[in-house]
């Protein structure tokens, strides 16, 4: 399930907004303050954030620069702020919406049902997590900050563990869509050969990506 905070110190305003979204089967987290945000951000990967700008410890401006420079999630502003400028400090601190009180539950649910599905969208095309980057559009990886010179099979081969992270890829399933979008045969020991040199390139001491599940293939590893 998708996970989505909701940083709102209104309890009553919170529980609507946690009650309509858990009914559209997102995995919804609630914080009433900066501090309680940082705490459930820090120990969960989540995929958007609906944020108010007034908050009892601080203003969801920085938190959103905060957050944002953690990892890059999607953020809407759900406040009672209306002003022009505020809208734009808003938009200026990285967020995807700005969206004033009173506001329908309805237009909220269909505003990021459209944000999840384009950062959906936006994943198939590029992985970014601060140490890694690949670019698939441009064939581009880069670890570390410096570019890695990967071959075609070891592009493929990255291409399917980024699309299907967290999951198991058996031996099997790699060497058949390896085989189906390169035109050219891989067996397994190949197969090995390429993970082996893929995981040189792009991890070190601190950053693990690939992990070999015996017997069975490889599982590209959730952050």
């Amino acid at each position: 399930m998708q996970k989505i905070l909701i940083v709102e110190d209104d309890r009553e305003l919170n529980r609507t907004i946690c009650y309509a979204l858990k009914k559209e089967g997102y995995d919804i987290y609630s914080a009433y303050s900066v501090c309680e945000a940082k705490a459930i951000y820090r120990q969960e990967k989540m995929e958007l954030i609906l944020l108010d700008v007034n908050l009892p410890d601080g203003e969801g401006f920085s938190l959103c620069r905060w957050m944002k420079g953690q990892r890059e999630v999607p953020v809407l502003f759900l406040t009672a702020r209306d002003l022009e400028e505020d809208a734009l400090e808003g938009y200026g601190s990285g967020a995807e919406d700005y969206i004033t009180k009173p506001f329908s539950i309805r237009i909220l649910k269909e505003k990021i049902r459209v944000v999840l599905k384009r950062e959906k969208t936006g994943r198939e095309n590029f992985f970014d997590d601060g140490f890694l980057k690949i670019d698939f559009e441009r064939a581009k990886v880069e670890a570390g900050g410096k570019e890695c010179m990967v071959t075609p099979t070891e592009f493929r081969l990255l291409r399917q563990f980024v699309l299907n992270r967290g999951q198991l890829l058996t031996y099997a399933v790699l060497l058949e869509r390896i085989w189906d979008s390169g035109g050219c045969f891989v067996d397994k020991h190949a197969l090995a050969v390429n993970v082996n040199r893929l995981r040189k390139k792009i991890e070190d001491g601190e950053h693990h990506y690939i992990s070999n599940i015996y017997g069975m293939g490889y599982q590209w590893l959730e952050s």
